[in-house]
């Protein structure tokens, strides 16, 4: 206590220094007027007393700084009038101020922005209570995981020892009905087991949660609404609880409305449903349809590993029981929740972030390289403060106080240009995992700080220790250009400059890369037409679309109008197009072929389509014949196959009149004939083509032919059909919404916006990088021509070639370039496998694009030192000299 009072006064000192000042001068003026008095009095003249009295006080000044000591903190006096002269020296140079702060701003804004989006996505914890117990738990398929069946999630639940609770959701989705005026619309949707909130650790905000009653087969009907729901569509009215609302027709009442934080797993659901609500009593047992996502939560002392050993020996015991009746997983594995839900993002996350500390490390060096350009131009002042009794250490301390100083000004503009930046990010990166959770907060706060005074002390160390390396005696006498000892100083500019050049490159060799990746994504062939085909999705579910004579009726109006629209040029229906997905596979047998080994298994993904739809979106027939027109209802015992299932099961055969049998109609399944042979068609741009089949979309069967997308081909604008094409279908139905309305360019857009996003942002980095590095170079070549002003002002006058003049100061400012190029190179080798897993047919060590980028550098830095050199070949030498 003794000393924070000590320390507390001794702050309040500072803040009135002037009077402390005033009152020791008083004091100390009147025990050296009592000591002349007695000195006077001892007969003494005035010089001599006075002379005795200052003598016997032992220095005033010596005295009045040790009292100022006592009552004020010295260290901090110093650091104020450190900030005092570095503001007033840089308020005297303003051009390089604002460069300064300009560049160091741009490093710690963009590295700022980055940060809070990392530290929001992949650090911060799950907003549920203790979130490092929450695993999410597949099945084991190969090396990955897969989404779990229900029958091993029900035996997994039972037997739970190492988990406190275990829960199940998956994927759906609901068309609601207009009322009072609305129109109706498509809901995302997730349909969770009765315990998946209590699991979370979520309660509802209103009204109440699902109970064990609710998730039943035979219980009435409930739903959960989210907030954003709730707000959006009933303005926010608790007096919807306890009504009901129509979900494909059929009406459901509402119970709850969950927290306005609860996001899970994303924002686009809009409801919530209990598990087995909508669920045909025989697939709730199942263990061959792997549709949930589990999500246990473990006890606490716990580890995964032994909770996840449990639920392997329930499993292993259905793999054995179960393996020749259908595919059954051997084993479950688990990661943690948020690492699930952050995904495949994390990696190119990383790689952003790691782009960004390059480009802050670059802005670092430049500014050391403009600190060491200032320093030259006040090694005299330095000299002369050392001559007057300053140390070195009290002019290194300056010189880092005016570093420091700038990267604080750059860090509050950072700051503002990193909200921005942030805003625009998570509006750009629209897939991006919790992005209603990227917000800055205390860690965020500390790194700013942290690397703003990072950046001051790496950006002014290098100037403080250069501009101390010569002696006083040498500081005074740069009396002009001629006689600088600029030698080391130029030398240690050229080595920053060769570190930023290799910095420049590894971050254009990196983005270079990922662009080039997303090109080859982006021009992927998808196996169909993409111009000119517009996509419409829709739903038929409900009691209006029970029957499958109902389904095909629709179906068969909606293509007659389409089909007869100014500038259609064909229309189909599929489930699902190209580019759109995965969807789903089944099991499928080969009656001809001999049974599998116990343990093997044959799927496909599956699609539907009507007779039209391959001419319409041109996906080639092969070998056969595609579906005719009375193939629909009962008659629909055909299918047609693509390229990679032909190889994959019948590869020494004629696959045309085979068959497949497949669970499609019927649980038990029944055998379709291969009729045709397609092109291979891309189901997700990027991955390597499926064993995939299409089955007869107006069998109508309800359930399985529900999931609908229109395809429609004009011959130019397509665009313009949207809105005929949505008036069609709210004419043959005013209460079925359409999901989504897209061109199939903008189909396979969506799929490769986010490689596209993270592979510009990249490349942005790497230009300003590379506009830094040309910046500094161009700075280094000029320093060093204004500092050899006389000795090349001599050459010329001596006789030498303006032309190998000119060749000379250019291979001078080459040279800490190529080096750099080398270097970087180099690192590029290494560093770049980092980034592997995000390409897509391209090799880390992509000749085109290191080719490019070596170009790209020589091309920059040539142009970057062209003017100096062309002005230190052209120097007037007689000019030159009278310099000196």
């Amino acid at each position: 206590m003794r000393f924070l009072r000590s320390f507390w006064e001794r702050l309040l000192g500072l803040a009135r220094v002037r009077r402390t000042n005033a009152e020791i001068t008083a004091e100390l003026e009147s025990h050296l007027q009592m000591h002349i008095d007695d000195n006077l009095r001892a007969g003494m003249s005035p010089q001599e007393a006075r002379r005795q009295a200052l003598i016997s006080l032992g220095g005033l000044e010596q005295t009045r700084q040790a009292l100022r000591e006592r009552g004020t903190l010295p260290w901090v006096e110093t650091l104020l009038r450190d900030l005092r002269y570095a503001l007033r020296t840089l308020l005297r140079t303003p051009g390089f101020a604002v460069v300064s702060v300009l560049i160091i701003a741009l490093g710690i804004g963009a590295s700022l922005a980055l940060f809070t989006v990392v530290r929001s996505v992949l650090l911060r914890p799950l907003p549920f209570p203790h979130p490092d117990q929450l695993l999410a738990i597949y099945g084991r398929d190969g090396k990955s995981g897969n989404t779990v069946a229900s029958g091993d999630f029900y035996d997994w639940q039972k037997a739970r020892h190492g988990f406190e609770q275990m829960a199940i959701w998956r994927w759906t989705g609901y068309n609601m009905a207009g009322s009072a005026g609305e129109l109706p619309e498509f809901l995302n949707a997730g349909a969770g087991s009765w315990n998946l909130f209590s699991t979370l650790g979520v309660s509802a905000a209103l009204g109440r949660s699902f109970t064990p009653a609710d998730d039943n087969v035979s219980a009435a009907r409930t739903v959960l609404l989210t907030w954003s729901f709730f707000e959006r569509r009933f303005n926010g009215d608790p007096s919807i609880l306890g009504k009901t609302i129509r979900l494909n027709t059929l009406p459901y009442t509402v119970i709850g409305v969950l927290p306005a934080w609860f996001q899970f797993p994303d924002p686009k659901i809009q409801l919530w449903i209990p598990w087995q609500v909508g669920v045909p009593s025989g697939d709730l047992f199942t263990h061959f349809d792997h549709i949930g996502y589990v999500i246990g939560r473990l006890r606490p002392g716990v580890t995964s590993a032994a909770a996840l050993e449990e639920v392997n020996a329930i499993q292993h015991q259905n793999y054995v029981r179960l393996n020749g009746a259908g595919p059954v997983v051997d084993a479950a594995i688990a990661r943690p929740l948020l690492a699930d839900i952050v995904g495949d993002v994390r990696t190119p996350l990383l790689v952003l972030m790691g782009a960004v500390l390059c480009l802050l490390l670059i802005a670092c060096l430049n500014l050391s390289n403009l600190l060491i350009a200032r320093a030259a131009t006040r090694r005299r002042e330095a000299a002369i403060r050392t001559a007057l009794g300053s140390t070195r250490l009290a002019l290194i301390r300056q010189q880092l106080t005016e570093s420091v100083l700038i990267c604080v000004a750059g860090g509050l503009l950072g700051v503002a240009l990193a909200v921005g930046a942030t805003h625009w990010l998570i509006l750009r990166w629209t897939d991006i995992p919790r992005a209603q959770s990227v917000h800055p907060d205390a860690l965020v706060l500390a790194f700013v700080v942290g690397v703003t005074l990072l950046a001051g002390l790496l950006s002014g160390l290098f100037p403080a220790l250069s501009a101390m390396r010569a002696g006083i005696l040498a500081g005074l006498q740069e009396g002009s250009r001629g006689t600088s000892a600029g030698a080391s100083r130029a030398s240690l500019r050229r080595s920053l400059l060769t570190a930023e050049v290799a910095l420049t490159v590894v971050l254009l060799v990196t983005a270079g890369l990922l662009y080039r990746s997303f090109l080859l994504l982006r021009s992927q062939d998808v196996g169909c037409i993409t111009k000119n085909v517009l996509t419409v999705n829709f739903f038929l579910r409900g009691d209006t679309y029970a029957k499958p004579e109902e389904i095909v009726a629709f179906d068969t109006r909606l293509l007659e109008k389409v089909r007869i629209l100014p500038g259609v040029r064909a229309a189909g229906l599929t489930n699902v197009v190209p580019g759109g997905g995965y969807y789903g596979d089944r099991e499928v047998w080969i009656p001809e072929h001999p049974p599998l080994p116990s343990g093997e298994h044959i799927f496909a993904s599956y699609r539907t389509a009507d007779p039209g739809y391959f001419s319409a979106i041109g996906i080639p027939l092969l070998r056969g014949r595609f579906f005719r027109e009375n193939e629909r209802l009962t008659r629909d015992k055909v299918v047609i196959v693509n390229q990679t299932l032909v190889r994959q099961d019948f590869p020494h055969e004629d696959p045309i009149g085979k068959h497949l049998r497949v669970e499609w109609r019927t649980p038990q399944g029944e055998s379709y004939e291969i009729v045709g042979v397609v092109r291979d068609t891309a189901y997700s741009i990027g991955k390597p083509p499926r064993p995939m089949m299409w089955l007869p979309i107006l069998s109508g069967i309800p359930g399985a032919t529900g999931d609908v997308t229109l395809v429609v081909r004009a011959d130019s604008n397509v665009a313009a059909l949207a809105l005929p094409v949505q008036k069609i279908l709210a004419g043959l139905d005013p209460d079925l919404p359409v999901k989504q309305v897209l061109t199939m360019e903008q189909v396979i857009g969506d799929t490769t916006s986010n490689s596209g996003f993270s592979a510009t942002l990249a490349l942005a980095f790497a230009g300003l990088a590379l506009l830094l590095a040309v910046a500094g170079l161009y700075g280094v070549l000029a320093y060093l021509v204004t500092q050899r002003t006389v000795e090349i002002g001599v050459r010329i006058a001596l006789g030498a070639e303006r032309s190998r003049l000119l060749g000379m100061v250019l291979l001078d400012g080459l040279r800490p370039a190529l080096l750099g190029l080398v270097l970087g190179i180099a690192a590029s080798a290494a560093s770049t496998r980092l980034v592997a897993s995000i390409l897509y047919d391209t090799s880390p060590l992509d000749g085109t694009v290191f080719a490019s980028v070596v170009l790209t550098l020589l091309l920059a830095a040539g142009a970057a030192c062209l003017y100096p050199a062309w002005r230190a070949s052209h120097l007037d030498p007689v000019r030159a000299l009278r310099s000196e």
